[in-house]
């Protein structure tokens, strides 16, 4: 197996074991327990989702960076965190408190959220071109994400599968308790978890730099907040993370609202992945033609109109469905442009943990912060127990759109060897 199939394949398997929960679990949390959910306020959801993961974004450097670029291989390193965090996933599925949850969200951010970034190290070490080759690579991950979003109810959430035209093709009448049966979710992401703990040791060897000049390999890559476009980078991060952790907070609640049967949430959502695909497959193009400045600028325009449009109660549903399709665009033009500027900008001996470090900031600190101001939003507009979605979904592209505003006219590209020659 050459190494673009392997990359392609751990790719797949890192993005599927996320994509089979991360849709459906807030509406299984905001559920009543008359409905099968748990009855969780938003705050508390905002902190499971956002707090869990913002510490295991933080730790990520500490742990996971260092002990790759410096010490243990890679893909052994990887292997060891998503097996470990598959078996948290699978005894966080039998939890009903809070309390429970809450630690055992906090235990497995810090296994998986290193695995993010360690998986694109690993990619970027084995390829030449990364702006090319590096989307055609990670676009399996979206197909991962897809696939695990859609087997998941079809196999667990209906009955009588037949097909129609409208993504997901393949869907069936629910099962009587279907609420109930969305916490499944995390026990299906626990087996992929494993099967990726396996597949692990087929991945090229990724050995440490034992030789580094710098011991502390997080120390040299945070330097690179000396370079004005890192920094600016970080800033436009900081805040489209906090909204796009809101995406995932109160999509699922907010399609249900609207007519969306919970079996169809997950799926319904994957039309943003679709678009992924076709948008990670002409990134490189657009890179080369238009450069890091435009590509990200639309990245993060993307997350405003998608915004503006949820907020539009006007539309139809099929309008606010098919808008997803912006995601393709968030995600391809913003974080995955991003993730390959880092990795320019960065020593060889430091590439790993320079992407941890980045991903302090998107996977650190906007989720936590998108936690805390998705649960305070819903307080505001929320009204004799009615929840505004439109007053909501509009702030929250107004933050999109200030950010746009903000990268746009600061940004300026340049490399560390133009900083430092």
């Amino acid at each position: 197996m050459s190494n673009n199939y392997r990359l392609g394949t751990m790719m797949f398997l890192q993005y599927a074991l996320w994509g089979a929960w991360l849709p459906v679990i807030a509406r299984y949390l905001s559920a009543t327990i008359e409905e099968g959910g748990l009855g969780f306020t938003g705050s508390q959801i905002g902190m499971i989702l956002g707090l869990a993961g913002s510490i295991g974004a933080v730790a990520a450097p500490f742990i996971a960076g260092q002990l790759a670029d410096r010490y243990f291989s890679t893909e052994r390193t990887l292997a060891v965190l998503v097996t470990v965090g598959g078996a948290v996933k699978w005894i966080t599925a039998y939890q009903t408190e809070y309390s429970s949850w809450l630690i055992l969200s906090i235990l497995y951010s810090v296994l998986y959220m290193p695995t993010l970034a360690l998986s694109n190290s690993i990619t970027f070490s084995h390829i030449s071109d990364q702006e090319n080759d590096f989307p055609k690579i990670r676009v399996w991950g979206t197909i991962g994400w897809i696939v695990a979003s859609w087997v998941f109810p079809m196999i667990w959430l209906q009955q009588g599968l037949y097909f129609q035209w409208m993504p997901p093709f393949v869907v069936g009448t629910e099962v009587p308790d279907v609420t109930s049966r969305l916490v499944d979710a995390l026990k299906f992401s626990g087996l992929i978890s494993l099967t990726y703990g396996a597949f692990c040791f087929l991945l090229p060897h990724t050995p440490p730099k034992r030789n580094a000049v710098e011991k502390l390999a997080f120390k040299k890559a945070f330097e690179l907040f000396r370079l004005s476009s890192f920094a600016t980078l970080v800033v436009a991060s900081l805040a489209v993370s906090v909204i796009h952790q809101i995406y995932f907070l109160q999509t699922g609640p907010f399609l249900s609202h609207i007519g969306i049967l919970d079996s169809q949430i997950g799926p319904a959502m994957t039309i943003g992945q679709f678009a992924e695909i076709l948008t990670m497959a002409y990134l490189g193009f657009f890179l080369k033609r238009l450069g890091f400045h435009k590509v990200i600028t639309i990245g993060v325009a993307a997350y405003f109109m998608r915004y503006a449009i949820f907020g539009t109660e006007a539309f139809p549903i099929w309008v606010v469905i098919l808008s997803q399709a912006f995601h393709g665009f968030c995600y391809a033009f913003f974080f995955a442009a991003a993730y390959i500027y880092v990795d320019k900008l960065a020593d060889e001996d430091v590439r790993h943990s320079a992407q941890t470090v980045f991903g302090i900031i998107i996977l650190g600190g906007g989720p936590v912060i998108g936690g805390w101001l998705s649960g305070y939003l819903q307080n505001i507009f929320t009204v004799s127990g009615v929840f505004n979605y439109s007053y909501f979904w509009y702030t929250v592209s107004a933050i999109g759109l200030v950010a746009t505003i903000f990268f746009y006219i600061s940004f300026r590209e340049q490399l560390e060897k133009e900083v430092s020659g």
